[in-house]
Formats: structure tokens, sequence, C-alpha cells
């Protein structure tokens, strides 16, 4: 019986190649997008999932009072927190503190032997090792925890720097990073982290050595440059640990400074977020996770869900557009005994096999389509044959085939046999509903996709265009790595020499976010004892306000020409918060060190569009870790090429390495610019699955009113007469279609946008031109079958009567 099906299904797809063909690349390329949505998916969700202990490892978040009196949220704390934390809540079995990236730099040069490579580096200490998964495989985290000066090294690492990752221990090597910059010994290696761990390290110095030259910080409660990590007990509830901890910080802040009601007032809640879901959910607003990456992971997930309903609904508009064409067979089965049951297993175990077919081609398309997928997700995922993928491709292909096949089988199945032997096809009026209703689901999604493709790139160019408060545009940025770091001020005379160079800078940290101080300890004359504000601060070189084209409010820029050392440059938010009248002149205290306000430096935006302005400092640091470099432009390339040159006179041996400015920016949307192009593509293709399921309604339509359409030719009906009452039907649809998509589309994108500080209006065009490019596909894909019914011979369809 089954070697039967097999064969009817074979003959009835090669036997009408068009409908055969239209479904198999409707199946097939719905197919596709699943798996590789399913593949995008998977790989998100895998992230940071390494550590043997994830469901009890936790990071520690702050929150704080903003400047406009909203909560901030911190994911840097103080030093002390894991130390106290471990010691006194008996939830927690190990606490464990590196530095926070965003206001250290973790990268350096690392040499032995004439070799030399930039590395990133973590300071940690023996719990590291009982918190994270991470596997030492030469030495042991005692040993590297009795020596002070020890380091790992990753295995990648050793194999670059020594050939081998065995007997390394005691090997010598140097250091070149800032403060910490010297000869070290190797205590041991340990496994490179995976691809997915958002945390790469290359070296590990002890946690010791670090504290030794920043105890004074570290042991300041009212300074948050730390992580902290923390593995709780098996059982702890979180919920109610959350509660406990809510106002740890305060409650030390109240016993170390009683006297301070700034820090105090200041100060806000901490709550711990489990370490994995820290890449998917990295969103807050008002000191609570609002979603973040998981709300793409979410998207796509539905947006894979719509696809395959769209294929499945084209499959099923296709099939019973078939129907006129297979009567006979199912009414002389249903003559000879065949029952009702029988005839349903037949159609849905030919729509299973059509669906498996589909998935073959599918896997080929996927595996075409791979590289151009890795390319735009930024992710090197593939077709690796596992357990969960085999589960996963053959479920889908299952599901497809009993969902596509259902409505096709149940509606031939049902027809009764003297009215299928006599040729005639009736439809009732539930059933013209539900495949109409089906024509108005697909093309509610596609218009939703359209719409959101469209206000995604607005978003986008908003970003691009919006003033900065600073012209990134021809700004090259490098690191002054190696023998530069004691080189700054010739290495930046002789780069403005250079042909096409108009100006340079220094500066630290990363441009766009992170910074090199961090906190809430300045206080200045008058300061109301009960304001707490955070702010961020870089340290900035000569000519950084030139530059960039940042533009001074009140007072001056650094300059050599001043002994600027003890100065500070405040932004308009930071005086506006601090209560400051013509603050230029003014001195504060920076963590207990003097400095003098010289200017106020117009705002500008030093972090995402996602976030508003926030109160900032600048100092004078003319040795700053990065140098930028403001090039003509037309002729980047060659004085590039020249800053290379003179960056290799200074450095021999090492890569030069750089980034434009405008690069790193776009950087901070990265997500946001490949949800934008995938859902463009899979917009597209939507749209394409959509116009198949149309066809195959149309061309059902034109069986169903084909003695119709030859009598109103018969009394005089022209073929656009015949053209225009065919497709109006399908106009109808579609504007239903548009009615439901527009508020849908609104409310879902409106919703996204917030999640900007800085945000476009959804304005009514967007939605115009959704319907506009809708209704254009509509028509062009039904005057097809229109034109073709309409011209055909009415003596054709009027012979039988």
């Amino acid at each position: 019986m089954i070697k039967n099906y097999f064969k009817t299904a074979w003959r009835n797809l090669i036997k009408d190649k068009q409908f055969g063909f239209l479904n198999l690349l409707g199946l097939s390329t719905g197919l596709a997008c699943v798996l590789l949505i399913y593949l995008w998916v998977s790989d998100e969700l895998s992230v940071d999932k390494f550590n043997a202990n994830d469901s009890r490892l936790y990071q520690v978040i702050k929150t704080a009072p903003g400047a406009d009196g909203s909560i901030d949220t911190y994911k840097s704390t103080p030093g002390l927190l894991g130390e106290y934390m471990q010691k006194e809540l008996p939830e927690v079995q190990y606490a464990t503190v590196v530095r926070a990236e965003e206001f250290d730099e973790e990268k350096g040069i690392i040499s032995t032997n004439n070799k030399r490579f930039k590395a990133n580096c973590e300071f940690v200490d023996q719990n590291f090792f009982k918190v994270f998964s991470y596997t030492i495989i030469d030495g042991s985290a005692n040993g590297f925890a009795l020596n002070k000066y020890g380091v790992l090294l990753s295995d990648k690492m050793a194999l670059k720097l020594f050939g081998t990752t065995q007997n390394l221990i005691g090997k010598n090597f140097e250091w070149n990073a800032g403060e910490f910059t010297g000869a070290y010994v190797v205590s041991g290696v340990f496994q490179s982290p995976p691809a997915n761990a958002t945390d790469q390290y290359d070296l590990m110095f002890n946690y010791k050595m670090y504290q030794s030259k920043e105890s004074e910080d570290l042991a300041n409660w009212g300074s948050n440059n730390q992580y902290t990590y923390l593995l709780l007990k098996k059982g702890t509830d979180v919920e109610a640990f959350n509660k406990k901890i809510k106002d740890y910080t305060k409650e030390k802040i109240k016993h170390f400074y009683p006297n301070d009601k700034g820090m105090l007032h200041w100060e806000g809640d901490i709550f711990v977020q489990k370490y994995s879901d820290r890449y998917l959910h990295n969103n807050y607003a008002n000191g609570k996770i609002s979603g973040g990456r998981i709300e793409y992971v979410k998207l796509f997930s539905v947006i894979a869900i719509f696809i395959l309903a769209i294929a499945c609904i084209n499959f099923m508009n296709l099939s019973t557009a078939r129907a006129s064409r297979r009567m006979k067979e199912v009414g002389i089965k249903k003559v000879v005994g065949a029952s009702k049951g029988s005839l349903i297993l037949q159609y849905i175990g030919e729509s299973i096999l059509m669906a498996f077919a589909s998935l073959i081609i599918a896997l080929l398309l996927v595996e075409l389509l791979l590289p151009v997928f890795r390319e735009i997700t930024g992710k090197d995922v593939g077709l690796h044959l596992n357990i969960n993928l085999i589960i996963a491709s053959i479920s889908i292909a299952l599901i497809t085939g009993l969902i596509a096949g259902s409505y096709p089988a149940l509606y031939l199945s049902h027809f009764k046999p003297v009215s299928i032997l006599k040729g005639e096809l009736i439809s009732s009026s539930g059933e013209s509903f539900i495949r109409k209703g089906l024509v108005v689901f697909q093309f509610t999604i596609s218009v939703v996709l359209i719409v959101s493709v469209l206000v995604v790139y607005q978003q986008m160019k908003l970003i691009q265009t919006t003033n900065l408060g600073f012209n990134k545009d021809n700004v090259i940025r490098s690191s002054n790595d190696g023998n530069l770091k004691n080189n700054v001020a010739p290495f930046l005379a002789e780069i403005k020499t250079l042909p096409g160079v108009i100006n340079a800078t220094t500066e630290s940290g990363d441009f766009f976010g992170q910074a090199s101080h961090g906190g809430s300890g300045i206080d200045w004359e008058g300061k109301n004892p009960n304001l707490g504000i955070e702010y961020y601060g870089n340290d900035v070189g000569d000519n950084f306000f030139e530059t960039m084209n940042l533009q001074m409010t009140e007072g001056r820029p650094f300059s050599k020409a001043f002994a600027d050392s003890s100065s500070v440059i405040f932004n308009e938010t930071a005086v506006k918060a601090m209560g400051l009248q013509h603050p230029v002149g003014k001195t504060v205290s920076l963590w207990g060190q003097k400095k003098q306000i010289v200017g106020i430096v117009k705002d500008y935006h030093f972090k995402s569009l996602y976030d508003k302005i926030t109160p900032s400092f600048l100092v004078y640091n003319p040795n700053a870790d990065y140098t930028l470099v403001r090039i003509n432009a037309g002729d980047e390339q060659q004085t590039i090429n020249n800053i290379k040159n003179l960056f290799v006179k200074f450095n021999n041996g090492l890569q030069f390495n750089y980034s434009f400015l405008d690069d790193d920016y776009n950087k901070l949307y990265a997500s946001e610019q490949r949800v934008t192009t995938l859902s463009k593509y899979f917009a597209g293709i939507a749209i394409l699955i959509s116009c198949l399921g149309l066809f195959g309604l149309a061309a059902f339509t034109a069986q169903k009113r084909q003695k119709e359409i030859g009598i109103r030719k018969v009394v005089g009906a022209s073929v656009g007469n015949i053209v225009a009452m065919l497709s109006k039907d399908f106009l109808m649809l579609v504007s239903i279609s548009l009615l439901i998509a527009g508020p849908l589309s609104w409310w879902l994108l409106n919703n996204w946008l917030q999640s900007f500080a800085y945000r476009i209006n959804i304005s009514p065009g967007v939605f115009l031109v959704a319907g506009f490019f809708v209704v254009l596909i509509t028509l062009i894909t039904v005057s097809f079958q229109s034109i073709k019914a309409a011209i055909a011979n009415p003596v054709k369809s009027l012979r039988t009567e």
C-alpha cells in the first residue's frame, strides 16, 4: 500500500510539472529559510553556555539614580563586593572579581624570542577557576595563585609564542601594557575559551598583582570598576536572594562612610543576573532587565514559523487548485471501495513525501547559501550533522507535510462520487472563506515584514545622519602599542607633518562607550550632600577638541601651552546635574585629586543612541592609549600607508592595526544592521511564497468560474472586463491584509523603537509604500491567470452544456 502511495505521488508530481515545480519551490524555499534561522537561533542561544555550572553562575548588576531622575544600570561594581558577599552570604558558594572592561584597557603586546603579538588579558583570582569552566592543561590553579607575578597563557597564545603547549612552566616573556609592563614567568597553560564565549582571554594575570597596584581604588566602596561573579549554592532561590541583597551596598556605604550622604544617595540597588543570559538579555530600563538581543531571537523564531506557515498555505492553495484534475481519480477510488480515511492517508502521505523532497532541496540550498549567510550574520555557522540538527530537520519536514497536506486531503476526500464523475467541482462558502483567509494571513505577514524593513532602515539612517556633536568621518584610530607608550609626543609630531594629515591627538578607552574613569567620587564647594551622580571620564591629549571638531560652550580646550595636568572639562549634562553656575575657574575633587574646571564642552554622543547623554568629564593626558588622526578625503590610502611606515619606524616588527572611527560607530549597531539585511531577504522570500499561493488561488478561481467566463465572453464581455472581474476579488483580499497589517506592524515597531533614546516617528509613508508594493505584486501575479482565462476559447468551457 505504501509503495503504491509513493508511485501515485510520483506520477502526480511529474504529470503536472508546473504545479509540482511551484510546490517544490515554495516548500523548499520556506524550509531553507527555517533551517537558516534555526542555525542562527541555535548559535545565539548557545553563547556563554559552556560553563559546567551555568545554571548557578550569576553576575552582580548595580543600579543608580540617573541625572535626569531615571534609574541607570551598570555591570561594574565595587572591588570589595565579591569578597564580602562570599564571606557574609551563605547562598554564595564562591565569588570572583575581574576588572571591568569599561575602565581598563585589556590589550597589550606579548613578546619572546623576537615574536611579538597583540593579546587580551584579564586579572583573575583562585576562585575564578571554581566559578568558570576554564581548563588548565599545564600547571594548576593553586600553583598559579601562589605566584603573585605568575601568568597563565591560552593554548593558542602558547603555540604562537613557543610552538607548543607542553613544558612551558618557568618560561619567560615580556608584556607591554601600561603600568603592568615587565618580564613575567609562565605559571601554566589554559584551554582557550570556545568561540561562543563572549570573554576571550589570551593571558591571565594574578589578581593579587592588580590589587597591589590598585589597592586604594579597590578598597573604596564608591569606586565601581570591577565585575563581580557568583556561584550560588544548589537550591538557592534566586528571586529571594535578589530581595535579600537589594540594599547590600547601601548598608556597606552606611557602615564605612556614615557622613558621606552624597555617596549613599547615589548608590542604588544590586541584583544578580544569570551569566549566560547577559548576552541575550542586555538591555535595561529603570533598573530592570528589558530585553536585548533576545528580542531578535524571538523575532526570527516567529519569522521562521510564519515563513513555514506561508509555505504550507501556499501548498494548500496550489493543491486545492489542482483538485479538478484529480476529481475522477478520487471518484473511481471511492466507487471501487476506497474509504475517506484511506484517501486522507494517501494525500497526507503525498504531502509528507513532497515535504521530504523539499527538505533535501532545502539542505542543498542552505549549503549553497551558507557563505553569504555567514557574512551577513558574522557567525561561523554550518550544517554540522548532529543529533539536534537531524531531529530538527526531520521534525520540521514531518510537521510541514502534515500541516500542508491536511486541508487538501480533507478537501479532496470529501467529494461525492456522483458529482465527481460528472466533473462538477463544487466548493462551499466555508471552504472559500478558508482559502481566502489563508491568503489574507500570508499577505498580512508579508506586509508586516515589508513595513519592518522600511522602519528599521529609517532608524538606521537616523543613526547615520544624527549630529553626534563631533565629526567621525575620515578619522583613523590606532593603539599606541610597544615603544609608542613612551614616545607618543614625537610620534604625534611626525604624524602631523605627513601629507594628507589634518590633525592628530590621543585619547584613552574606546571612543564609544568605554571610559577610563567612572563612579560618583566627585566633590565641589557647595555640593548638595544629598546629590549623587555617576560620572564617566576619559583621558585626552593635545588638539583633541580641534581634531574631533568638538564645540566649547564656555572656557577653553586643553593645550600644552598650559599646565593642564590638574585641569578638567565637563560636558553640559554634567554641569546641569551638578547645579553649577559659571563653573569655569572653580575647583573640584576627582576621587581626592584637585582639578580646576577650564571649560565646558557641548554635549556629544560618546555612547550609542540607545543611551541618553550622561554626565561626563575629560582630563588631560598627552600619553593616552590611542592615537586619532584626521586625514583628507580622497587620498586616504596613501596617507594611511605613510602613517603605517611611521608606526613601523617606532615599533619595528609590530603590525600596524587601525580602524576608521565611523566603522567603530557602525559596530555599535551591528546587530541592527544584520537584522535589517536578514529581514529584507526574508521579507522578499515571504512575498515570493505568498505570490505562489496567490497564483494557486487565482488558478483555482479561474477553473471554478470557467463556464461563467465563457458565458460572459459569449454575451460580449471584453478581455479587460474579465481580467478586472477576476482581479478585484484578490485586491479585496490584499486590502484586508493591509488593514490588518497596518496597526499590527505599527504596534510591533513602536515597541522596538522604544529601546532607542533617539528614534524616528513612524510615518504614514511607510504603510503607503508597502501597500503600493504589495498591490503591484498582486496585480502582476493575478493578471497572468486572469488574462489566460480571459483569452481562452469559450467553446471549450461550454461544450458539455
